[in-house]
C-alpha cells in the first residue's frame, strides 16, 4: 500500500473498537521506543503507509493535496521521523536539509542537546503542576524574560501557542483600556483562533468565518500615517481603540521589513492617542531577525509583547505575552481572568529556560545576522543571473524570503528544491514567496549546499 491508497485499514475507520485502539496505540509506542538502528524495513513501511491513510481518514484529506511530501513523492509519502541540527530524515531514511525550521520553531536547531537534557531532567521530577502549589519554573522564567525584554516589561503569562499569546494580549489591552477596537495590518498574520483571526489581513482566512470581532481595522504595513489617520478618525467619532497590533517584520507576508522610521513613529503615535502598542514577536523573537527581539532593530519598547515558536526551543510548545507593571495591574483583582491549565507547564518552562541560555551562550542573534547577510549576498548574484525567476529577496537575519513573479514560478521553485532534498515552503499570506527560515545554528556548509541546489533549480527552469 502506497501513499495513494484510499481504502481504510479496517472496514469502518470510525467504528468504536477499544481493543483495536489499545493495540494500535501500543504498536506505535513500542516502535518509538525501539532504537533507530533496530527499526525494521517492514515497520518503516507500515509507518509511511498508515500515516498517509490516517491523515486521509482522521485528520484532513485536504492536507494531502497541498503537502509536497505527498504530491512530489513518487512512492511512500515523506513521513517525519528523525531530526538533528538542520537535517531531517523521513521514516524511509531519506535526508533533507531543513531550511524551513518548523516555521521558526527550530531557532536553536532540531533537538538541541542542552534543551532536550533540561526537559528530560524536569520530566524525571514533575511533568505537570499541581495547579495549587506555586510553580517555581514558571515564576523563574517570567523573571528571566523580564530581564531579557526591552524597557519596563515585567509581568507575563504563558500559554502553548502563538495565537493564544495574541489572544491574551488582546484581552489585556481591552481590560486595561476599557476599549474594544484594534488596528492591525494588511497581510499581517497573528494566528487562527477567532480573536487573533480578526487581526489577520487576508480574506481567505477571514471571510468564511465572518463576523469576527467588531472594531478591528486593517491598514497597510509600514504606513505609520495610515495608523494615525485611523486613530484620529476614531477619536473624532468616539470609537475606542485599545491597541495597535503589528509584527516587527511581517513573517507570513514574506519577510517584509518596514521603513526605518515605522516603529519609532508607531511608538510616538500610540503615545499621542493613548493606545497600546502590541508587538507580535511570535516569529521574530529570540534571535530570528539578528536581534534578540525584532523591535530591537529600532530600539522601541512596546506596551505588550507576544512570544511563541522558538520560545520552547523547538522541543516543547510554548508561548506567552508580557507587559508593564502599570498595564498588568488590571489583571490583579481577579487573576483568573486569563488562565490555562497546561500553559507554562514545567516541561515547557524548562525548555524555554534552556533555550534562553543557548540563545545567549551561542550568540544566536549574531549568528542569524551574519548568516542572513551571507545568504542575501548570494541572492544578489542569483537575481542578476536569473532575473526572470528571482524577482526580489528580502528579510532580516534568518527570516528571509525569495519572491517570484508568479505563484506558479514560486511553486516550481519549492517543488524543485524539494526534489533536491531541501525542505522549505511558501508563506500563508503571500503565495509568491518562498521562505528561508533555518535554524540559527545552521552551518555555512549547509547554507552553501542549499544555495547550490537553489541555483540548480533555477537553471533547470530556464531550459
Amino acid at each position: 500500500m502506497t501513499k495513494h491508497t484510499e481504502t481504510a485499514t479496517n472496514n469502518n475507520p470510525s467504528e468504536r473498537n477499544v481493543d483495536l485502539a489499545f493495540a494500535e496505540a501500543k504498536r506505535m509506542i513500542d516502535l518509538i521506543a525501539t532504537p533507530e538502528s533496530e527499526v525494521s524495513d517492514q515497520d518503516r513501511r507500515w509507518v509511511a503507509e498508515t500515516t498517509y491513510q490516517n491523515f486521509h481518514d482522521h485528520i484532513n484529506k485536504g492536507f494531502l493535496e497541498y503537502r509536497k511530501s505527498v504530491t512530489e513523492t513518487d512512492d511512500f509519502a515523506l513521513t517525519d521521523w528523525y531530526g538533528e541540527g538542520s537535517i531531517l530524515r523521513d521514516v524511509m531514511g531519506r535526508e533533507y536539509i531543513d531550511m524551513l525550521g518548523g516555521f521558526g520553531l527550530y531557532s536553536p536547531g532540531i533537538r538541541h542537546p542542552k534543551i532536550v537534557a533540561a526537559v528530560k531532567a524536569q520530566l524525571d521530577r514533575s511533568p505537570q503542576y499541581s495547579q495549587e502549589m506555586l510553580d517555581p519554573l514558571r515564576a523563574h522564567l517570567a523573571r528571566v524574560i523580564a530581564r531579557l525584554t526591552p524597557g519596563d516589561i515585567q509581568y507575563g503569562w504563558f500559554a502553548n501557542s502563538g495565537t493564544e499569546a495574541v489572544e491574551g494580549a488582546m484581552k489585556l489591552a481591552k481590560l486595561h483600556t476599557g476599549r474594544s477596537g484594534f488596528i492591525s495590518t494588511l497581510s499581517g498574520f497573528h494566528g487562527k483562533t477567532l480573536g487573533s483571526l480578526s487581526l489577520i489581513g487576508k480574506s481567505v482566512y477571514r471571510k468564511p468565518l465572518l463576523p469576527l470581532l467588531e472594531g478591528v481595522r486593517q491598514v497597510p504595513f509600514g504606513d505609520a500615517d495610515a495608523v494615525e489617520q485611523v486613530l484620529k478618525c476614531a477619536a473624532t467619532v468616539g470609537d475606542g481603540i485599545a491597541g495597535v497590533v503589528v509584527e516587527p517584520i511581517q513573517g507570513e507576508a514574506g519577510a517584509v521589513v518596514p521603513p526605518d522610521d515605522y516603529w519609532p513613529r508607531l511608538r510616538e503615535i500610540c503615545d499621542k492617542y493613548d493606545v497600546l502598542l502590541i508587538a507580535d514577536e511570535v516569529q521574530t523573537g529570540f534571535g530570528r531577525t539578528g536581534k534578540i527581539f525584532g523591535v530591537d532593530h529600532w530600539n522601541v519598547t512596546p506596551d505588550i509583547m507576544c512570544f511563541g515558536k522558538a520560545l520552547g526551543g523547538g522541543v516543547v510548545a510554548m508561548s506567552g505575552f508580557f507587559s508593564t507593571a502599570k498595564i498588568w495591574k488590571c489583571m490583579e483583582p481577579n487573576p483568573f481572568m486569563h488562565t490555562t491549565t497546561t500553559g507554562g507547564n514545567p516541561l515547557a518552562c524548562a525548555a524555554a529556560l534552556a533555550q534562553i541560555t543557548v540563545l545567549i551562550e551561542e550568540n544566536l542573534a549574531q549568528q542569524a545576522a551574519e548568516k542572513g547577510e551571507y545568504i542575501i549576498s548570494k541572492f544578489k548574484v542569483l537575481k542578476e543571473k536569473y532575473p526572470h525567476i528571482l524577482q526580489e529577496f528580502r528579510g532580516r537575519g534568518l527570516l528571509l524570503a525569495m519572491i517570484f513573479p508568479t505563484d506558479e514560478i514560486g511553486y516550481k521553485v519549492a517543488a524543485g528544491l524539494f526534489s533536491r532534498h531541501v525542505l522549505t515552503a511558501g508563506t500563508l499570506t503571500n503565495a509568491k514567496s518562498i521562505r528561508i527560515e533555518p535554524a540559527l545554528t545552521v552551518s555555512y556548509d549547509l547554507i552553501d549546499e542549499m544555495l547550490r541546489r537553489v541555483e540548480d533549480t533555477f537553471a533547470s527552469m530556464t531550459v
